[in-house]
């Protein structure tokens, strides 16, 4: 362990509206980063496992929303877990590194000794305090999450090398056309303050090129379709990938979950690792009942206090049920995202979907899914407002906002 002295601090890249097209519906009525799993905000898993890191000071949420819809979360966050938690709002995009290079006064404020830097929108455990015990052993300057995964899907992710004995990053690539490593990056890093010199020295590198552009017309052409500003820097293609092979980038692989939350299907499966997490962690968010007083509870669920659900119901596994939700007698659910203020009628069937806002569940109807998470139809998703009727069967369906189902669907985006 460090001394006390070892101040820490933890920046969450959040992204920004049009970065959440693909969480459509659902990003039309809160920022992504605020969409529930396991009965929390996403933000707030990677949140609170920045909690448990020793020494932390601070922690930095970089985005594009406008800072109104993350004021009131940020103000209940930071007063629940007894820590600084401050948005901070980009002015243009500055890529993944630049991005907190750009901030780099604010989160050298308090002088940290280290600097976590993670995505919002992954999903594991969250090893943070052993990635930092691990980072000071291997003395870089920066440490790098990894798990392994199947070889066919590794291309869709940041492909890796490293030391089999010292964990040194040896070859970084993002997402290859040719297979390089079964080990990907998880988008969770740890680094020291040098970070900061090696992103500027990208910054100044680009200025150099720029400037020699404007000599040479032959290298204008040559590089006119792929130049960037001279701030934007990808922590990945610019920083990871030169710096590999130079004993300055480590990994730490992780055994345990990981996911990254792109769609609706995957915020659900998401939120079934997060419900399992709180056996370990937050037993008492997990819901109990067998049918006498309370609902039957089946495997991991959360129901929101406020949230009134009837005894004969049969509830689990891997269901979150929000605020004023209201679950008839006889209803089944069964790995599903339940919203806020949705009404879910006697005897209705909930099955590998997500029900938004203010939606409604006719009597004997079925909302349901194969459970394929990746596919595009494989969740059942309910915008905002919609109403299903008596006896209506949806499978495999989108459904926007504001519409009333009277007939069964299959297979349709209903816009």
């Amino acid at each position: 362990m460090g001394s006390a002295e070892d101040r820490v601090v933890a920046v969450i890249m959040v992204g920004g509206p049009t970065k959440g097209t693909r969480f459509r519906p659902l990003s039309f009525n809160l920022p992504k980063p605020l969409f529930p799993l396991a009965g929390q905000p996403m933000v707030h898993h990677p949140i609170s496992a920045c909690k448990r890191i020793p020494n932390l000071v601070q922690i930095y949420l970089i985005g594009f929303y406008e800072e109104r819809e993350f004021a009131l979360y940020v103000s209940s966050i930071s007063n629940e877990l007894k820590i600084a938690v401050r948005y901070l709002r980009e002015d243009k995009p500055h890529g993944s590194a630049g991005g907190i290079y750009n901030f780099r006064d604010l989160i050298m404020e308090d002088n940290p000794s280290h600097i976590f830097l993670l995505n919002f929108d992954v999903c594991c455990s969250f090893p943070l305090p052993e990635m930092l015990d691990a980072h000071r052993r291997y003395g870089g300057m920066g440490t790098i999450l990894v798990i392994k995964v199947s070889a066919e899907s590794a291309n869709q992710f940041g492909e890796l090398v490293a030391d089999t004995i010292t964990n040194e990053l040896l070859h970084y690539t993002e997402k290859p056309e040719t297979f390089v490593s079964d080990r990907i990056n998880c988008g969770v890093y740890i680094f020291t303050p040098e970070i900061f010199t090696a992103i500027q020295g990208v910054s100044t590198q680009r200025k150099d090129r720029a400037n020699l552009r404007r000599v040479s017309s032959f290298e204008a052409l040559q590089s006119a379709t792929r130049s960037f500003p001279a701030d934007f820097v990808r922590l990945d293609q610019d920083i990871l990938s030169p710096l590999a092979g130079k004993k300055q980038l480590y990994t730490y692989e992780t055994m345990d979950f990981w996911e990254q939350i792109k769609t609706p299907g995957m915020s659900l499966r998401c939120s079934g690792l997060y419900l399992a997490q709180f056996r370990y962690h937050s037993p008492h968010l997990l819901a109990t009942g067998d049918g006498t007083k309370n609902a039957t509870i089946i495997g991991d669920v959360y129901i929101h206090p406020s949230a009134k659900v009837h005894p004969t119901a049969k509830i689990g596994p891997n269901v979150s049920i929000s605020a004023n939700a209201r679950i008839g007698a006889g209803a089944r659910l069964i790995s599903c995202i339940i919203l806020d203020d949705v009404a879910i009628a006697e005897n209705a069937v909930v099955l590998h979907a997500i029900v938004g806002w203010k939606s409604s569940i006719g009597r004997w109807s079925r909302v349901q899914a194969d459970g394929q998470y990746n596919a595009k139809l494989g969740v059942t998703i309910l915008g905002e407002a919609v109403a299903v009727e008596d006896e209506v069967v949806v499978t495999n369906s989108i459904v926007l906002p504001n519409k009333t189902l009277n007939v069964s669907v299959q297979d349709e985006i209903i816009l």
